[in-house]
């Protein structure tokens, strides 16, 4: 098996809008390599990047993929990712191992959804990106107008390589301003024939090449010297100040393509070759205490796991890059997070899902390994005294959520260990199991996400699952004093129940002074789990009440306010205070005295103008300019309010406070209408009181629930 040092490994994810070409790239990429001798389709559903039966099923990519090729003394590893923001986890995973992104423009659509949100993540990265415009072939194909979008979206540090000479069905020939040469393909594709330039487009190669020239220079101080000197640079000048640039995310070169005819993929994968960074030229990585673990393959050695994916019949496949030294089947490396020592038994490139075994990887390669025992996405394996731990990849916050439940009996534990393995493969994905509202909810990145999640349930893993809205996580409280005296008493033969007590209840604020008129003899504030506080007054004189059941009728209280009386949540932010009562030799015990709490707690909530709180979250809408007034629209019909609102670039971005209860039909609402371009962010700001219509049917239908349980 033909070995590669790190300078010679390149590592590039590919990006784009769903349909921009990915995946058929890689495949005609693949095929010009030799690592294929026939090029499938996602019409024909045989590529070799999108093999699984629901990308199949959806004809679209939905998993990142890796693949390599070889070509020219060089290994490249590319991974092809998904074009909706809704998989961003595959994509931004795949971003963090990689050292190059070449990012997709349909020639026939321009700038699409996808490629704008995608953009952002290069940003956080600092990718250096290639821009490859693809469909060149189709009879809709404008590179101008294509390009002028791309510069008007990403700015004008996009830099002409190649143009194409015709576009259409007539498509078979490039200008490449680089070298200042044409690519004419054959009509099946493949390998170009170089030629001169054709005298009709001379004065506009000469142009794009000084410009290609002077946007090198302005971001090189010594090549911009050599320009001033000489008025030119030379080939070799070019590719050096474009490596840099690439590096400092400061020039993006445009490529011309047809991955769907194979023409141009060869020179891309040249250009990636001996032009784009490789992880040993990349600012090395960085460990959680921020140490610098350079890519020397004669160093230590050290992996990291940006994926997991279990195989059915195989088990967990661990997709890693080494970072550092070379590691080897045989391996045992100590894994940084949870202390397991883990024996490296196999060691595979990957072509899809074909595994190719080998015997090592060296720093800057990614490869994959099988059955590791305790190992998960986000780990570092490091031999031994070399103890280091990756800064983890930040997967973005969950926006979309839905309640998961199974329809047969007995498939509990079926259930859990699913989602579990879902987690496990996606930690986009957040699995809440909340004892408040009974449910078991799904955290994702949107709607496309949540039905893949369904998919891999009913079709993986052979579940039954029903999904549903979640329910709310309201709060209840009181806006006034009540109070009331309560007796618990019960006979049944031999010592019975007796319990009595006088409560008053009031509500607590921020300001609230001690209750005056009492002598005070006792007092526990607890910060109550749920948020907000409940102080409790212990005011009995003359020991009509035991001190030792004061702890049960404290209990009873905390009971009634986890389920409180208008809609069973919880209860917040209420002073009780007891301060008569009475008691009985015999009869008396703890269990009357707390069920005596419970409810003249209840009796006193439902006549202290009870109030029901909705948690409001802090939203960041960033939306298209020529959208704005849809969302902000869409805002205000949705019982929300616009906080502020800024410029960034093209695009708008709005902050509103909404209601948690409108945020599902709001996030359908802002997606229709920015057709899957506008990006959302939430965090909890505060509760606020429910519009008394709304809380009078939230209690009408828990009363009906209650009847049919």
């Amino acid at each position: 098996m033909l070995q590669f040092d790190s300078k010679h490994v390149k590592n590039v994810v590919l990006l784009g809008h769903t349909g921009s070409g990915k995946t058929t790239l890689a495949e005609a990429m693949l095929f010009e390599s030799g690592i294929i001798n026939r090029r499938g389709s996602v019409e024909e559903k045989n590529t070799i990047a999108d093999y699984t039966d629901i990308e199949h099923e959806k004809g679209k990519t939905l998993f990142s993929k890796l693949v390599n090729s070889k070509w020219k003394g060089y290994k490249i590893n590319m991974i092809d990712t998904p074009g909706y923001d809704d998989l961003s986890g595959e994509i931004i995973s795949a971003m963090r191992v990689s050292e190059c992104g070449v990012m997709l423009l349909n020639a026939r659509m321009g700038v699409e959804v996808g490629t704008d949100i995608i953009w952002q993540y290069t940003n956080e990265f600092k990718l250096p990106v290639i821009f490859a415009v693809n469909q060149l072939d189709h009879e809709q194909a404008d590179f101008d107008k294509t390009v002028t979008e791309a510069k008007a979206h990403f700015g004008n540090q996009l830099v002409i390589v190649q143009y194409p000479v015709k576009q259409g069905p007539n498509f078979n020939a490039v200008i490449d301003v680089l070298n200042m040469v044409m690519y004419q393909f054959p009509s099946d594709g493949g390998k170009p024939e170089k030629l001169p330039i054709p005298d009709a487009e001379k004065e506009k190669a000469k142009q794009l090449h000084q410009e290609l020239i002077e946007t090198i220079a302005a971001n090189d101080e010594r090549l911009m010297e050599n320009y001033f000197e000489k008025g030119e640079l030379n080939e070799d000048e070019m590719k050096l100040g474009l490596h840099h640039s690439l590096i400092n995310h400061e020039i993006f070169p445009v490529f011309c393509v047809s991955a769907k005819q194979n023409m141009g993929g060869g020179r891309l994968m040249g250009f990636i070759d001996n032009v784009c960074p490789s992880a040993y030229e990349m600012p090395p990585q960085l460990t959680i205490d921020n140490r610098e673990i350079p890519c020397d393959e004669q160093g230590k050695t050290a992996i990291f796991i940006y994926k997991t994916v279990s195989e059915p019949h195989v088990g967990e496949l661990s997709f890693f890059k080494v970072l550092s030294g070379t590691i080897k089947v045989g391996d045992e490396l100590t894994n940084e997070e949870t202390g397991q020592l883990e024996k490296i038994m196999q060691l595979f490139e990957m072509e899809g899902n074909k595994r190719i075994a080998v015997d090592e990887l060296t720093a800057g390669d990614i490869g994959a390994t099988l059955k590791l025992k305790n190992t998960h996405t986000n780990n570092t394996l490091h031999e031994k005294g070399f103890p280091i731990s990756i800064q983890p990849i930040q997967f973005p916050t969950p926006t979309f959520a839905m309640a998961v439940e199974g329809t047969k009996k007995g498939e509990e534990e079926k259930l859990s260990a699913a989602l579990h393995q879902l987690v496990e493969e996606d930690p986009s994905i957040i699995v809440e199991v909340s004892a408040e509202l009974k449910q078991t909810i799904i955290h994702c990145q949107g709607e496309l996400h949540m039905a893949v999640i369904k998919w891999k349930l009913e079709n993986t893993h052979k579940l039954s699952v029903e999904f549903k809205k979640p329910k709310v996580a309201y709060r209840e409280t009181i806006q006034t004093e009540a109070e009331t005296t309560y007796r618990h008493k019960k006979q049944s033969g031999g010592a019975g129940q007796f319990g009595e007590i006088s409560m008053k209840i009031f509500p607590i604020t921020a300001d609230s002074e001690e209750p005056k008129g009492y002598p005070i003899r006792g007092k526990e504030e607890i910060d109550l789990p749920w948020g907000g506080k409940l102080i409790y007054y212990n005011c009995i004189v003359g020991g009509a009440i035991d001190a030792r059941f004061h702890p049960s009728i404290l209990k009873g209280v905390m009971e009634k306010m986890q389920e409180g009386p208008l809609t069973g949540s919880h209860v917040q932010d209420v002073g009780v205070l007891v301060y008569d009562g009475k008691m009985h030799a015999v009869d008396s015990n703890d269990l009357s005295f707390k069920i005596a709490g419970m409810m003249a707690f209840k009796e006193n909530f439902v006549n202290a103008n009870p109030q029901l709180l909705e948690p409001i979250y802090e939203v960041i809408i960033v939306t298209p300019d020529e959208i704005t007034g849809g969302i902000m629209s869409a805002i205000q019909s949705h019982r929300s309010m616009v906080e502020g609102m800024d410029a960034e670039g093209h695009f708008t971005k709005i902050k509103a406070l909404i209601p948690i209860a409108e945020m599902h039909d709001f996030m359908g609402t802002v997606r229709s209408l920015s057709q899957g371009r506008a990006k959302l962010s939430m965090k909890f700001s505060h509760y606020e009181k429910v519009p008394y219509e709304m809380q009078q049917q939230l209690i009408h239908t828990f009363k009906e629930e209650l009847q049919e349980v």
